[in-house]
């Protein structure tokens, strides 16, 4: 934004907080924000809305920005014939999933950015995604002679639309079926068939991380002994690892790689997959203890704690794909800027054939970007030194190639705080502490949740989904609930305070009133509190981030069994049964990897791990170095109301119960008989 523009050239979007939304402040299009003073323009003046959705680091959003929304004749075209209405995805999910439903069904397909046509009630007449400048005007056009001319058939599409829309989450009550192990090994099997065992991944190009689908994956390997799903994770994550798409240098990962082999990463990193991606690989490295996986780890959490920690221990949103209007520019090296930094010749060309770059680019205009091709055994066996040498050397050179990179244009930062993607985050850094013990990532993530209680819990349970410069604003979603309390049920594991389990409680029940469908026995993404949309929709299936139902059915299983409520055990297997034929069926069951996990948990009884004793804490951190596929761990330092820990406290003494279906085997007093009685 330039410094000389003044709010009076501004349109409506100058008085938001989304970064995305304030991009667009000083557009000649008169862009309002989503709401009902916009619906009230549109009907006053009977004008159709434009509906335009993108979010900040979307590359194609600024894309279109530049060529149309910047462009004066386009402007004129949009404020003369409709209400442009401008929406953050990252901040009304609810709004994206009307409109990107609706473009699914016009075209089976949607994306960033997406423009959709409406009537001025909000109903969708058309919608896509990317138009080039010339194509958008023949659009918009076409659809301002439209609403001349053939307004009937405007309300036509708009009817037929919303009815689709409106049926898309249609639910079956289904009665509650006898899962089988049978069911869950065709599952698995059906899984593994769309795996790449040669890069990772799923076949094909372009590849997500998707990082739900290896933890069950994960998961299903241990519970059935299946060798080849174990390998499908660990041949996905080494390769994501040493590919382009995870920064070699500053950590972190971008969200996803535009080919089939990871090396050509679109360069945006988004929170949500880092928060889960540290988690995947903290519960990789309890497996195998792989040192790769810790680097990655500690890598990350560096860049998380650098670059997207706010002072007051929230995580922001996202940082852009581009920098100085060039897509991935910040993170790219040309060979002669590598000669610039590392002065010593044997160091230069070390770094360079470990991160397999070329005088004349690996990538395009003659850019490098930095991926592992060769093993460290070969490229020490090339230098003549040890496997420790190059990573220690490496390390070095990394430190100098940061040093350096941070006096780049730095890519743009979305700093908006956002409740799930906060509780992700945390989630991220309780796994870590579990697989490396550091106290700081326990501290980080306690300081984050109380942050987001702090400053996005208001009266009466109900919390607020984003967070922007001292101001919570956006009445929270079913999936800020549902990954709030799946953060703070980890933090009791690691914790053991109880207080966790009561706000968890509390959230959960307010779901329940607010959000909870009596007829479907799901939930609705929206509260019953928000003004209604054209459609109230759920969120059924899992994606990038799991579905908010999925979770919500883990946290009701994982709470009902703590607190010994059958009322949650009740609707969470109601949930199941109601995906069951969905999930069963599916030809790529890695859009329902959620509720698969909470299948295995079906079919498979969850070890409840019970310690009490003054070193419940220290022993259970013991037993969390081990990687545990289905187990729960509670426990209490002096005796406690929790059901699963009555009459368990012996003064002086530290037990250790190994439980299944509140069914105790005779207690331990040392780890290793524990584990023994899991396995």
């Amino acid at each position: 934004m330039s410094q000389i523009q003044s709010h009076s050239d501004a349109n409506q979007l100058i008085n938001e907080t989304s970064p995305y939304l304030l991009q667009h402040a000083f557009n000649p299009v008169d862009w309002h924000p989503w709401g009902p003073e916009a619906l009230a323009k549109a009907k006053n003046e009977n004008k159709l809305l434009i509906i335009s959705i993108g979010y900040s680091a979307c590359h194609w959003c600024h894309v279109m920005e530049h060529e149309s929304f910047e462009d004066s004749t386009v402007a004129a075209i949009m404020n003369e014939h409709f209400v442009p209405i401008k929406v953050d995805r990252e901040e009304r999910p609810d709004v994206d999933d009307i409109y990107m439903s609706a473009a699914q069904l016009v075209s089976g397909s949607g994306g960033w950015p997406l423009n959709a046509f409406a009537l001025p009630d909000g109903r969708p007449i058309w919608a896509g995604t990317y138009f080039p400048k010339d194509k958008w005007v023949g659009i918009l056009n076409q659809f301002a002679t439209l609403k001349d001319t053939e307004y009937q058939r405007l309300e036509e599409s708009a009817d037929q639309l919303t009815k689709g829309i409106n049926t898309l989450d249609d639910i079956v009550v289904s009665d509650v079926p006898t899962y089988s192990p049978k069911d869950l090994v065709n599952i698995g099997s059906t899984f593994l068939e769309q795996i790449d065992f040669k890069d990772g991944g799923r076949m094909g190009a372009p590849k997500f991380p998707m990082p739900n689908n290896y933890e069950f994956l994960l998961k299903y390997a241990a519970i059935v002994s299946d060798e080849r799903a174990k390998e499908a994770v660990m041949t996905t994550l080494n390769k994501m690892a040493q590919g382009g798409i995870y920064d070699q240098v500053g950590g972190g990962f971008s969200r996803y790689s535009v080919d089939d082999v990871w090396k050509v990463p679109h360069f945006e990193k988004m929170t949500y997959d880092n928060g889960q991606l540290i988690g995947l690989y903290s519960q990789a490295y309890r497996l195998t203890k792989d040192p790769l996986y810790k680097r990655i780890i500690t890598q990350s959490l560096a860049y998380v704690e650098r670059e997207i920690t706010s002072e007051e221990s929230g995580f922001y949103s996202s940082l852009d794909a581009d920098s100085d209007g060039e897509e991935g520019k910040f993170y790219v090296w040309k060979d002669s800027e590598i000669d610039e930094v590392i002065s010593n010749e044997i160091d230069r060309s070390l770094l360079k054939k470990y991160y397999s770059t070329t005088p004349n680019g690996n990538w395009e205009h003659g850019n490098n970007i930095l991926l592992i091709s060769e093993t460290l055994e070969s490229i020490a066996s090339q230098f003549k030194i040890t496997v420790e040498e190059v990573l220690t050397k490496i390390n070095l050179l990394n430190t100098q190639l940061l040093e350096e990179r941070e006096k780049r244009i730095r890519p743009g930062l979305d700093d908006k705080i956002i409740t799930a993607w906060n509780a992700i985050m945390s989630k991220g850094y309780i796994e870590a502490y579990k697989a490396l013990a550091d106290e700081q990532y326990l501290r980080a993530a306690e300081s984050n949740l109380h942050f987001l209680l702090r400053n996005q819990m208001q009266d009466d349970n109900r919390l607020n989904r984003n967070y922007k410069e001292g101001r919570s604003t956006i009445n929270a979603f079913l999936d800020d609930y549902a990954l709030l309390v799946d953060a703070m049920l980890a933090m009791y594991e690691v914790t053991f305070d109880e207080s966790w389990l009561n706000l968890s409680r509390e959230f959960i029940d307010y779901t329940i009133a607010h959000f909870y469908d009596t007829k479907s026995k799901m939930f609705f993404y929206t509260s019953d509190v928000d003004p209604p949309l054209v459609a109230r929709k759920m969120e059924l299936s899992d994606n990038v981030i799991p579905g908010s139902n999925s979770i919500m059915a883990r946290n009701l299983t994982r709470l009902g069994e703590l607190l010994d409520d059958k009322s949650y055990l009740e609707k969470s297997d109601q949930m199941m049964a109601n995906m069951w034929a969905n999930i069963s069926s599916a030809g790529q069951p890695s859009f329902y990897s959620n509720w698969c996990q909470l299948l295995i948990e079906k079919i498979h009884p969850v070890y409840e791990v019970a310690i009490v004793g003054s070193n419940a804490i220290e022993e259970s951190h013991k037993m969390m170095e081990s990687y545990h596929a289905n187990a729960t761990f509670l426990g209490s330092i002096m005796a406690s109301n929790l059901p699963l820990l009555q009459y368990k406290h012996i003064p002086g003494e530290t037990k250790i119960y190994v439980c299944q279906n509140k069914t105790c085997k005779l207690p331990v007093t040392e780890v290793d008989k524990a584990l023994n009685l899991m396995r």
